[in-house]
């Protein structure tokens, strides 16, 4: 009978011809099953230090390989080759390696089709994903997740901030109304018995709301849309588009105000250390003739503060030009003091300077 258990198997021996001379033993490969051969490969890679990601596997897929890991006992060195052989011709001979599955094949796709489809195909695919939904639901803004987070229950939203990274939640925990923010917290204390399953489940489930929203043409809010193009605007106007706002929609309007940034708004918003970093980046005849043409009383106050803020020396040379160039027409004075502001904002974009939050003004005030 053969010992399938056993170390070596004995193959057929190449006597000398003489009778009843005991032939040499040549030992041959066991006979494996593919699970089998697959539990040998796993443990040869684990044994020499790879990094397999194991847990992206199905959960059915995972366990038939643990039982059988613990099935194996030992296999001898002729078996060991024979597997390992197989196995690296089997991948010598792939030419060409698909996903698997439709969630295998949206992560390969994702950016290369529509949003919307994606969105569809995810919907198809539900729960039974595999990856970490935490990855994705990480990535999102801090407004989002603070809104995701408002919107769930109170034991749902405890287990979002667990998941994220402390300063991340602590972020997220400050977007959030004081009540809601200690009612969360302190349901954080109840998470003890969470198993990871529970938390998957929720995450899986987070990321479904998040595919059911259809893909949305604008990345910003419009509040801020409007508040860019009356950045960009003359005064006249953008007092008259914000006086019509009022009487529409006041919400909205104070929405736009808090996203406008404009020449008055520099003194409370552009930190005095931060001033001669930022005129550096603005052409110099475009700073004479916006200080030179502020003269309504808060373009004044900006200009004073500019000033005030500069290396002596170089704010001495500026004022001396001023009293040179005159003051300028109208026009000419908004279209310089617009690119004195639009400089600031590229610069912010960069991350060379911050600017003051119109939240954090008011709390000030």
């Amino acid at each position: 009978m053969r010992n399938d258990r056993a170390l070596v198997t004995p193959g057929i021996g190449v006597g000398d011809g003489t009778p009843g001379a005991e032939e040499p033993v040549r030992p041959v490969p066991r006979r494996l099953s593919g699970r089998e051969k697959a539990a040998v490969i796993v443990r040869l890679l684990l044994t020499e230090g790879a990094d397999l990601p194991l847990e992206d596997l199905p959960d059915p897929l995972q366990e038939k390989l643990t039982h059988q890991m613990g099935r194996m006992g030992l296999v001898d060195r002729v078996t060991l080759g024979a597997v390992v052989t197989e196995f690296a011709e089997a991948l010598d001979a792939v030419g060409l390696s698909f996903p698997h599955g439709l969630v295998g094949a949206l992560m390969a796709m994702d950016g290369k089709i529509a949003p919307d489809t994606a969105a569809r195909l995810r919907r198809e695919a539900g729960v039974r994903q595999i990856g970490d939904p935490w990855t994705r639901l990480r990535e999102l803004p801090a407004a989002k997740l603070a809104e995701m987070t408002l919107a769930e229950s109170t034991e749902v939203a405890a287990v979002l901030l667990s998941k994220l990274d402390t300063p991340r939640a602590a972020e997220i925990l400050g977007l959030i109304p004081g009540p809601d923010a200690r009612r969360i917290t302190y349901a954080i204390s109840q998470t003890t018995q969470v198993t990871p399953l529970a938390v998957d489940r929720i995450g899986w489930s987070l990321v479904a709301q998040l595919d059911r929203q259809p893909p949305r043409a604008f990345t910003d809010e419009p509040e801020k849309r409007v508040g860019d193009i009356l950045n960009h605007s003359t005064t006249a106007t953008r007092e008259e588009v914000l006086s019509a706002l009022d009487a529409e929609d006041a919400g909205f309007a104070t929405g736009v105000r808090r996203a406008l940034f404009t020449f008055p708004d520099i003194p409370a918003r552009l930190p005095p250390r931060d001033v001669p970093a930022a005129m550096r980046a603005v052409d110099q005849a475009q700073l004479i003739t916006a200080l030179a043409g502020a003269t309504a009383e808060e373009e004044a106050a900006a200009a004073t503060f500019l000033l005030d803020n500069m290396p002596s020396r170089l704010a001495d040379g500026l004022r001396d030009e001023i009293a040179e160039r005159g003051t300028p027409r109208r026009g000419e004075a908004e279209a310089a003091m617009t690119a004195v502001v639009t400089a600031i904002r590229v610069q912010v974009a960069e991350g060379t300077i911050t600017l003051v939050a119109p939240e954090e003004e008011e709390e000030k005030g």
